[in-house]
């Protein structure tokens, strides 16, 4: 074969051999992505193992076992699940089965008949909500769920629950029962039994701030201890803000004059705030603490403990 023949023959071998070995590292490519993506479905430990560990050239991909998850513990409450139940077997009928709210329930209680209300009743909830939940034995729940009329009182059901060993799968077991609503407990003692001046600097600083911080009367950053970030209700849902008693833990919050720097009080403000709906009672506990002669707020909380104690 002569010289020039044997060149360009020469660089068509040269190419397809680059060509091959372009090829390869594409499908080396191509398999370690698959590795990778195996890897995820698998759980984030393998896909670290995966990315530190897999080798520069994989001869198979060996396939991924499917992801187990769990999405809580065998103790889960299904307290939401009852009250999805409820609301929709009470919105159910046997003369109409297939609605959604009659498949819904049927599907969560598969065992469970659906009611059978007189032609023109209306008597649907207009909202229903779980308020009580209790786990009888391993996998099996009571749930007390409260069902609110326009014009009726309220009724209570209590639904069976069972759930399953992971806590992530939930079926009504049996026909919800009606009973009495739970008994109303007794109002715990109040913390707060120290009448605070209204007259005096905590009362109005207190007044000054909560007007700012509800119905927008000056910043509420003036009123602040140094480090504390609070923001105001906005847009302001008041036009005028009173307050109409205040009850403290600690002697200090009666002084008449302001205490040593880093005195610190605890304060419950019982308020009213007005708009043009009407008169609206609120209560706010707050923490004041002493600094260079004036309270400054230094915590906000609600709901406040307000019960008990006696008047200004």
């Amino acid at each position: 074969m002569s010289p020039g023949k044997q060149a360009p023959e020469g660089q068509a071998a040269a190419v397809v051999a680059a060509g091959a070995r372009l090829e390869a590292m594409r499908r080396r490519v191509r398999l370690s992505r698959l590795v990778v993506w195996a890897a995820i479905a698998a759980g984030p430990v393998a896909l670290t193992v995966a990315v530190t560990s897999a080798p520069a050239v994989v001869e198979a991909a060996a396939p991924a076992k499917p992801a187990t998850v769990r999405t809580g513990s065998g103790a889960a409450d299904p307290g939401g699940y009852a009250q999805l139940f409820v609301g929709a077997w009470l919105r159910s009928s046997t003369g109409d089965a297939t609605r959604w709210q009659a498949r819904l329930a049927q599907s969560m209680a598969p065992d469970v008949d659906l009611p059978d209300p007189a032609s023109g009743a209306q008597l649907r909830p207009q909202s229903v909500t779980a308020v009580r939940s209790a786990q009888r034995e391993a996998g099996r729940w009571s749930v007390t769920v409260a069902a609110q009329y326009a014009e009726a009182p309220v009724r209570y059901y209590v639904v069976p629950v069972a759930v399953d060993d992971d806590g992530g799968s939930f079926v009504v077991i049996g026909a919800p029962s009606v009973v009495a609503g739970p008994t109303r407990a007794q109002v715990p003692a109040s913390p707060y039994s120290v009448s605070v001046p209204s007259g005096g600097d905590l009362a109005v600083g207190i007044g000054e701030f909560l007007a700012a911080y509800l119905a927008g009367a000056g910043e509420v950053d003036r009123y602040l201890a140094p480090g504390v970030r609070l923001s105001a209700v906005t847009p302001a849902p008041y036009t005028a803000v009173t307050v109409q008693q205040l009850l403290a833990v600690q002697d200090a919050a009666a002084a008449e004059r302001v205490p040593a720097d880093g005195t610190t009080v605890r304060v419950c403000a019982q308020v009213e705030a007005r708009d043009a709906a009407g008169r609206w009672p609120l209560a706010y506990e707050l923490t004041l603490k002493a600094r260079s002669g004036r309270w400054e707020i230094a915590a906000l909380e609600t709901p406040a403990a307000s019960g008990g104690g006696g008047g200004v």
